[in-house]
């Protein structure tokens, strides 16, 4: 039993290694920038700007970083045991997502200092991707319950990984505000770009 929990810690610092570097590739590309040159007032200035979008880079690199683990391990399990979803699969995606979405939120909300408050300015990424996870819970709960029990077909997976790159692009139009009402009668005046490359506009 000494020898097996060894052999389990030694595993779980070898993931966390092997994860830590990965994050930190991540974190190097996403943190790139560029420089651009805007004319304000009709002049020209330079602007700095990030590459990758904020939330794009978040709902995919950072993503795919930090829940690196639990996809090899559901990948390993659903391959060996010919597409039956085991104790590894489901449980695991499902643990983490409830693990992200109630512990991190948490810890969030109580890191802020004593009498501080944050407001979500613009709900509309907050609320896509509110909806796409609460419908990845119905949905997975429906294709392994109800469509084929225990069983993950090709085409329930193929289905599944096509939702995602609908969740990026909805969000990032959310995000560049496609979906944001703003009056028509406004007249604007762009007098420079943000670190993420959004218009700082001065309303007319």
């Amino acid at each position: 039993a000494i020898i097996w929990l060894f052999l389990l810690l030694w595993s779980f610092l070898g993931v966390a290694i092997a994860a830590d570097v990965f994050m930190n590739g991540i974190e190097e590309i996403t943190s790139q920038e560029v420089q651009k040159e805007v004319m304000v007032m009709g002049k020209k200035q330079k602007f700095t700007v990030t590459v990758w979008n904020a939330t794009v880079a978040n709902l995919t690199l950072m993503a795919l970083g930090s829940s690196a683990p639990e996809i090899l391990l559901s990948i390993i399990e659903i391959f060996s045991s010919n597409f039956y979803s085991g104790e590894l699969g489901p449980s695991t995606i499902v643990g983490s997502a409830a693990f992200n979405l109630f512990a991190i939120s948490t810890v969030c909300i109580m890191a802020l200092p004593r009498g501080e408050t944050r407001y979500i300015k613009d709900l509309s990424v907050f609320s896509i991707t509110s909806v796409f996870s609460v419908f990845a819970y119905i949905w997975l709960a429906v294709i392994l319950l109800m469509v084929s029990p225990n069983i993950v077909e090709l085409w329930e997976g193929l289905l599944t990984l096509a939702f995602f790159p609908i969740l990026v692009v909805l969000a990032f139009m959310a995000d560049t505000g496609a979906f944001s009402a703003k009056p028509a009668t406004t007249a604007a005046t762009l007098i420079g770009l943000s670190h993420d490359g959004k218009p700082i506009t001065l309303e007319g």
